[in-house]
């Protein structure tokens, strides 16, 4: 790397039935050599939720930069960008919030923003003082060339529409399905939760265990047969099904995955 720096992977154990203990094994990883944090505010294998603003604070007053992956939250959850206490934060803005490919954004706090390198710089560049934005950060990343800006000038119509159709209660309703979703698969495999179900710590996108399974072929039969998609994931010593739940969603999807699983799953598990 440009710096010498050396990346450190903190893992975290599953099941995990607090905030608090989610905390405590994500700081083992935090030591005094410590100058960057990188984390996701919802994981992608996991589906869990993290404690991104307790995190951040307690990172930025031990001088740590912190930089959030936030590719699931925008839609998903609320977010307040500066409240995450983040110095960097960027995300996508179709996987839940209803925007084509290609809408996302990065957020710089205005004091680091000097830090930012771009691989790809901008016309700013060499921006003259008259053709500058004022801001060099804007200047490095506002306008790479021939760029089609259309799926990001979706964005407030998407925004519009989750308001128009209070999307905070689809938000909870739809976090309730996936609860219920998670739960009787877990009646099904006899297999219990892997966090609380009762808790924040998963919102429209949450996992369900899986026995020892062939979930390769699993996975397959499952789209030729149900024409269910849905990512079966291994992950450290753990099988599990990673569900998510839009607004789009019903009961009756909730209802065939059972099913699917209840007369597929017996098939695949290995002895």
């Amino acid at each position: 790397m440009k710096t010498g720096a050396k990346y450190i992977h903190q893992p975290i154990q599953l099941p995990i039935q607090t905030e608090k203990e989610l905390m405590e094994q994500f700081w083992v990883g935090v030591t005094s050599r410590t100058k960057v944090i990188f984390l996701s505010h919802i994981t992608s294998p996991t589906a869990m939720r993290m404690p991104v603003e307790k995190i951040c604070q307690r990172a930025r007053q031990d001088g740590i930069l912190t930089i959030l992956d936030a590719a699931h939250s925008p839609g998903q959850i609320p977010i307040n960008l500066q409240g995450t206490e983040a110095d960097f934060v960027f995300g996508n803005c179709h996987k839940w919030m209803l925007s084509p490919k290609g809408a996302g954004f990065l957020f710089a706090r205005r004091e680091i923003q000097h830090l930012v390198e771009p691989l790809v710089v901008s016309w700013g560049f060499q921006a003259t003082p008259e053709a500058s934005t004022g801001s060099r950060f804007l200047d490095l990343l506002q306008w790479t060339g021939t760029r089609d800006p259309a799926a990001a000038l979706t964005v407030p119509t998407a925004i519009q529409f989750m308001n128009d159709n209070n999307w905070n209660q689809v938000r909870q309703e739809w976090h309730l399905l996936l609860r219920q979703a998670i739960d009787r698969i877990c009646e099904l495999t006899g297999l219990p939760p892997l966090y609380p179900l009762d808790s924040d710590l998963y919102s429209q996108m949450g996992i369900a265990p899986l026995p020892p399974s062939d979930i390769v072929n699993l996975k397959s039969r499952m789209y030729d047969e149900h024409k269910i998609e849905i990512h079966l994931i291994q992950w450290q010593d753990k099988q599990f099904l990673r569900i998510s739940v839009q607004g789009y969603n019903t009961q009756d999807d909730v209802d065939i995955l059972v099913v699917a699983l209840k007369e597929l799953l017996p098939q695949f598990v290995l002895r």
